[in-house]
């Protein structure tokens, strides 16, 4: 039997709004609940490498990415729905993480697990990962997530102002961490600001990777990067890099909204376990055990 068509992917599947920031490429679907995905990575990516190692968020975005892409041309998902995390785990092979000279290809082969349909339509499921390179395990990821239509979202948003209006509102964000401080090379790139014990979200709604397009809640990926950021800023060490992140997202985080973020580093001669968590209205909002080398 002839195995099924590549197809390239649209931009629209991947819910990026800037063409450059695509990054995959083709997909195919292996069976019912079977896909590859195929991902581009740049070299040279401003945000994503320094040039001798990927920074773990590129893997990260390029499950992101494979969510709408999944829940589109596989669960005739319409545009216009929201998805929304419930726990995202990941982790990369950080030799394998490596630059190279030239672009790289991930190919990423995806099994859905756990579908819940309402009334003939993808309520959730469970994304299952593993990404090779040049035939080497680059890593593996766990995501859960909802699909809601724009009604449903409205009511479980409630009274908040739409995309637009919200980011409207959102205040001029304050000062973000030293770049150096979290594994960053350019100051706009901090998405923690100093607080009196803690630290506060740092919302940027001009940022082009984290705000590609209008959204009225903190992106997970924002979110993801917080965590990075606060175990990096925790660190002895800001040479460390992030390999693992065990994440669950609890409560919507109000870009209006004061956020705290803090970080409990490992004891003394422990694994590099950072527990973060984000906390809003006296609630936990977000929380990330992040392990680091």
């Amino acid at each position: 039997m002839p195995r099924p068509p590549q197809r390239a992917v649209r931009q629209e599947h991947t819910h990026k709004t800037d063409p450059a920031e695509v990054l995959l490429s083709t997909w195919q679907r292996l069976d019912e609940e079977a896909f590859t995905v195929t991902a581009h990575w740049a070299r040279d990516h401003p945000f994503y490498t320094d040039g001798t190692r990927y920074d773990p968020m590129l893997f990260a975005e390029s499950v992101r990415q494979s969510i709408p892409l999944i829940s589109h041309v596989g669960y005739a998902v319409p545009l216009g729905h929201h998805l929304i995390w419930r726990y995202f785990t990941f982790e990369v092979v950080p030799e394998a993480m490596r630059s190279a000279a030239q672009d790289t290809t991930v190919e990423m082969r995806i099994h859905c697990r756990n579908v819940v349909r309402r009334a003939g339509s993808l309520s959730a499921l469970t994304l299952h990962v593993t990404a090779v390179r040049e035939g080497r395990l680059l890593g593996t990821a766990t995501a859960r997530f909802s699909s809601h239509s724009p009604a449903v979202y409205r009511r479980l948003r409630g009274g908040t102002p739409d995309a637009h209006d919200t980011l409207s509102m959102v205040d001029t964000p304050p000062a973000g961490l030293p770049a150096a401080r979290i594994g960053r090379n350019c100051a706009a790139d901090a998405v923690l600001a100093d607080a009196d014990t803690t630290w506060l979200l740092r919302c940027d709604s001009s940022h082009p990777i984290y705000f590609d397009h209008a959204v009225d809640h903190a992106p997970g990926m924002l979110l993801l990067e917080a965590a990075r950021q606060a175990a990096l800023a925790s660190s002895p060490s800001p040479a460390n890099y992030p390999f693992r992140f065990e994440s669950a997202f609890l409560r919507y985080v109000e870009l209006t909204q004061e956020c705290e973020v803090t970080a409990v580093p490992p004891e003394a001669g422990a694994a590099g376990h950072f527990h973060v968590t984000a906390t809003q209205n006296g609630h936990t909002a977000f929380s990330s055990t992040v392990t680091t080398l």
